[in-house]
C-alpha cells in the first residue's frame, strides 16, 4: 500500500522549525473550515467542505514527523464515501545546510480508489502551493469556502449521454482556442483568451453520463491583482436524468465572491453554461470563442508547455 500510495516532496529555504510551525497551521494552508487543534499530539480535528468530512487525529507529533490518522471521512463526491477512513497523512521534516526537505504522503490513497485523482491533485496543490506559499511567504492559498463557490444549473429534452458528450466537446461550447484532449481522463488541455485569461486543466474525473471534473493546475488573469485566484479550484459538471429530462448542474468550486474576478467570471460561466453549453445540447450548436490572431505567442507557449 505504502509504495502506491500518493506522495509530493519539496524543498524550501526557511528552518525546519518554521516548516514545522506551519504545517501544523493547516487553516493557513489547507482550510478554514476545520474544528479543532491541529497543533498537539493526540488531539483530533475535524476537515469539512461541501462534500466531505474527515475526522483526523494526530497519533504522531514530533519536528521530524507528523502523523494524522484519518478516523472517519464521508465523501459524497463518491460512490464509495468513506475511502479515506483508516488511511494515514505523513508529514516528514528533514533539515540539511541550507534547505529543509518535506515528503508528504497519503498512505492508503492509491490509483485503485475512486478519489484518487481528484484527491492526488487537491493535495498536490495544497502542498506544492498552498503550503510551500505558507512557509514562503506567511500566506498560504486558502479555497475552502466552498459553500459560497459560483454554481449554475440547465434542464433539458435530451439524454444525460448527450448532455455528457456536449461536455466534453469544449471547442464547440467553451473556446475554439484549446490545445489538448478534452474528453479522457488524466489529460490536460490548454485554453486561452487572447492575453487575458489563460489556464492549464487537468480531468481527474470522467463518469460516463454522470460526471466531469476539471482541475485547474495553473491560472492566469491579466485583469486582477493575483492572477492565480483559479489555481487549484474544481470545476465540475454534475449530470441527472429524471422524467425525459436531463439536469446538468455546473459549480466552480473555490470561484467565490470573496475573488477579485468574481463578478466578471461567474458572469463568464453563467454565458457559456446557459446559453452555449445548452444551445449545443438542444441545437446540435453552441457559441465557443473563436480563433484568435495577434496573440503574444511567448506568453502563450510560457503557459502552454512549461509545469508552472
Amino acid at each position: 500500500m505504502g509504495n502506491k500510495s500518493f506522495k509530493a516532496a519539496m524543498e524550501v529555504e526557511e528552518s525546519a522549525k518554521e516548516v514545522f510551525e506551519s504545517i501544523n497551521n493547516v487553516r493557513g494552508w489547507w482550510s478554514e473550515n476545520i474544528e479543532g487543534r491541529t497543533d498537539k499530539a493526540n488531539s483530533e480535528f475535524t476537515y469539512r467542505d461541501k462534500y466531505m468530512t474527515a475526522k483526523m487525529k494526530i497519533s504522531h507529533f514530533t519536528p521530524q514527523k507528523i502523523v494524522w490518522d484519518v478516523v472517519e471521512s464521508h465523501n459524497v463526491f463518491f460512490r464509495n464515501h468513506s475511502e479515506w477512513d483508516n488511511t494515514q497523512i505523513v508529514f516528514e521534516i528533514t533539515e540539511r545546510p541550507g534547505k529543509t526537505e518535506i515528503k508528504f504522503t497519503h498512505a492508503g490513497l492509491v490509483p485503485e480508489i475512486e478519489c484518487y485523482p481528484v484527491c492526488s491533485n487537491s493535495w498536490e496543490f495544497f502542498i506544492t502551493d498552498s503550503l510551500k506559499s505558507l512557509i514562503e511567504t506567511g500566506k498560504g492559498k486558502d479555497i475552502s469556502n466552498d459553500n459560497d463557490s459560483f454554481t449554475t444549473s440547465i434542464t433539458v429534452d435530451k439524454s444525460p449521454e448527450e448532455v455528457f458528450k456536449a461536455v466534453n466537446n469544449a471547442r464547440a461550447w467553451w473556446s475554439e482556442e484549446i490545445e489538448g484532449k478534452t474528453s479522457e481522463l488524466n489529460a490536460e488541455f490548454f485554453y486561452h483568451y487572447k492575453d487575458v485569461h489563460l489556464c492549464r486543466m487537468k480531468i481527474i474525473a470522467l463518469i460516463p453520463d454522470k460526471k466531469v471534473v476539471w482541475f485547474v493546475k495553473a491560472n492566469y488573469f491579466n485583469f486582477i491583482e493575483d492572477n492565480t485566484e483559479w489555481d487549484g479550484t474544481k470545476i465540475v459538471f454534475d449530470i441527472s436524468g429524471k422524467d425525459g429530462k436531463t439536469q446538468l448542474n455546473f459549480t466552480h468550486h473555490g470561484l467565490v465572491e470573496q475573488h477579485e474576478c468574481y463578478q466578471v467570471c461567474a458572469d463568464a460561466w453563467t454565458g457559456y453554461i446557459q446559453g452555449s453549453l445548452k444551445n449545443l445540447i438542444t441545437t446540435g450548436k453552441g457559441r465557443p470563442n473563436s480563433k484568435e490572431e495577434g496573440l503574444d505567442s511567448g506568453l502563450i507557449e510560457k503557459w502552454k508547455l512549461p509545469e508552472k
